[in-house]
């Protein structure tokens, strides 16, 4: 129930977080076509981008919530690992754009109307912090709610950016400063998303997660009363906040094996996080599958 109602949570999250980010890109795309001001306009277009982004992200946690089926075992659960690495290509994508323009314009840089640009920017900030508000919570281990999250605060910083931009050519006429701090906003979102991008590729390429340390895991699966040897070790994530394991254990004494299941599973999720872990347990070396190619994934 606990996990149920964390997805429930999530998914509210997600949606007053596009309610939000919708409603401010119509604002800013109005004033941008009132004032004629590219930069607002551009802007606007970029947020509506990132509502597609947190879109995404309310999409996966909705078909998490998928209970499994024949044909799909596990649910829905890889949804929110694919969703951020959906999110942070986007991200990658607009940082590329951004910079790509900013460089076009240096050249000749557009006369922008600051006060407008200033004012509409200023309650971007606040909007992208609130909807990144929203989402703070676990978002530490939830790469769904990670990339959300650094989507709003990249949002957010661009919101900044525009409104320095604005006081720069408002006080000095410094039309530069438009190209100038775009470019910059570029090079950090860029870097900042960079390492959402590699973990979540690796999730979704089964890797073991960041935090766990597959030799320790081992170490520790060893070490258990009456266990000679473990192989076939599999560590991945199943989805957000949800981490699965298999192994082949040689015990030879096994007359308690369901508590030496139940003590196992439960020590593998209390001290490393694995809630998902199936234990084979085997009573000797010659099992027939470990002594050939018949299972073409165990570890060398």
């Amino acid at each position: 129930m606990a996990h149920t109602h964390s997805h429930g949570s999530a998914t509210h999250a997600f949606g007053w977080a596009i309610v939000v980010n919708l409603a401010y890109t119509a604002l800013e795309a109005g004033y941008g076509f009132h004032t004629n001001s590219l930069a607002l306009l551009s802007d606007a277009l970029h947020n509506l981008g990132d509502v597609l982004g947190l879109g995404l992200a309310w999409a996966a946690a909705k078909l998490a919530q998928r209970p499994p089926t024949q044909s799909h075992t596990y649910g829905w659960r890889r949804a929110t690992l694919l969703s951020p690495l959906a999110n942070s290509i986007l991200l990658m994508g607009f940082a590329g754009a951004l910079g790509w323009e900013a460089i076009r314009r240096f050249s000749a840089p557009p006369s922008i109307p600051a006060m407008p640009v200033m004012v509409v920017a200023g309650i971007g900030i606040f909007v992208n912090l609130g909807a990144a508000w929203l989402l703070r919570g676990g978002h530490g281990h939830d790469l769904n709610k990670r990339g959300a999250f650094l989507h709003l605060l990249a949002d957010a910083a661009v919101s900044l950016a525009a409104v320095l931009a604005g006081a720069g050519m408002l006080a000095f006429g410094w039309a530069w400063l438009d190209p100038a701090i775009a470019l910059l906003v570029g090079v950090v979102i860029a870097v900042g998303t960079f390492g959402l991008l590699r973990d979540s590729f690796n999730a979704a390429m089964d890797a073991v997660p960041a935090h766990i340390d597959q030799s320790e895991v081992q170490a520790f699966l060893s070490s258990q009363p009456g266990v000679e040897a473990v192989h076939h070790l599999h560590i991945w994530p199943l989805g957000a906040n949800e981490i699965a394991l298999t192994a082949h254990l040689v015990r030879p004494e096994d007359q308690d094996h369901d508590a030496f299941i139940d003590a196992t599973t439960h020590a593998l999720d209390h001290r490393f996080g694995i809630n998902h872990a199936t234990l084979q347990i085997e009573r000797g070396m010659a099992c027939g599958h470990d002594l050939h190619d018949a299972a073409p994934h165990h570890s060398h």
